[in-house]
């Protein structure tokens, strides 16, 4: 599951860098918005899905 929600992470990040320099306009901010939702998801996914260890 952990490496699934790192895949997209990575995937997401990826995809937002590169439509700033594919996109312009709308299509950008839209694709940059769903992508930067999609970064948000999985890193709470990967925080909540963390190892907890007493201090």
């Amino acid at each position: 599951m952990k490496s699934l929600l790192w895949l997209v992470l990575t995937l997401a990040a990826i995809v937002n860098v590169a439509s700033s320099f594919a996109f312009t306009g709308t299509e950008q901010i839209v694709i940059s918005s769903v992508t930067g939702l999609t970064a948000i998801g999985t890193a709470t996914g990967l925080y909540m899905t963390r190892d907890r260890r007493a201090a």
